[in-house]
């Protein structure tokens, strides 16, 4: 089972083949993935597909825990674009995509540190957006999922040549090639680490950590700045 996931489906586009939100939410991504796991999803520059990504997580078995905002400059395409990326029914101009990250089963920041790098990366993406009718998505996420999910299992759905990466397995209708071997893939996790990236000590010591909690300061305040505590009911 896999570990993270990125998925660009085209339900948005209605220039190009496109996936209706059902048929969406009757992939088997259940059926592949690891608990936990992680799934990066591309849902459009916001309005009813944030909604709709959302549903897609509860379908699929997952809950939303990021928004990854790609934000777009245009110092080197023209503003051709401008016009299309205005849709009927907005009021300002959309220059930002969304990729909605939902989590599956438990991690916990200060305990899992086998699984997750918490707080090596922010959720802002600013790049050139890509010409009119291109779906490339900037390379900065793939960064981000790799420096964050320490899973070695890596799947991208919907995808085309531009984004078969290494460390990846990506499927979509638009590749033009593959060099899939099901014993060399089984092969890459084979050892201790199994299908995690595993660490060493010099990792965990550059590793950033999230601030622990002050359990006996969090009780001063309760007992003297809080709501004091209630004797039994009357």
């Amino acid at each position: 089972n896999r570990t993270a996931h990125m998925m660009t489906p085209h339900y948005h586009v209605s220039s190009k083949p496109f996936w209706t939100f059902e048929e969406l939410a009757l992939l088997n991504i259940p059926g592949i993935t690891a608990s936990p796991s992680f799934v990066f999803l591309w849902v459009g520059s916001g309005g009813e597909a944030l909604d709709l990504g959302r549903h897609l997580f509860q379908a699929w078995g997952f809950r939303r825990s990021e928004d990854i905002v790609w934000v777009k400059t245009n110092k080197e395409n023209s503003r051709a674009n401008i016009n299309a990326a205005r849709e009927k029914n907005s009021t300002f101009l959309r220059t930002k995509e969304h990729c909605l990250v939902g989590i599956k089963g438990s991690v916990r920041r200060n305990y899992d540190a086998h699984i997750i790098h918490a707080n090596v990366d922010t959720d802002v993406i600013i790049s050139e957006e890509p010409e009119l009718g291109s779906l490339k998505k900037p390379e900065e996420l793939y960064h981000i999922i790799e420096h964050f999910c320490l899973g070695r299992r890596r799947l991208e759905l919907f995808g085309e040549d531009h984004n078969i990466r290494p460390g990846w397995v990506t499927l979509g209708n638009k590749i033009s090639s593959s060099n899939w071997n099901t014993d060399t893939y089984l092969s890459y996790f084979e050892g201790s680490n199994g299908n995690l990236l595993g660490t060493t000590v010099d990792i965990e010591h550059l590793r950033p950590k999230s601030p622990n909690r002050d359990d006996s300061k969090l009780l001063f305040y309760n007992e003297h700045k809080a709501i004091p505590n209630k004797g039994p009911p009357d």
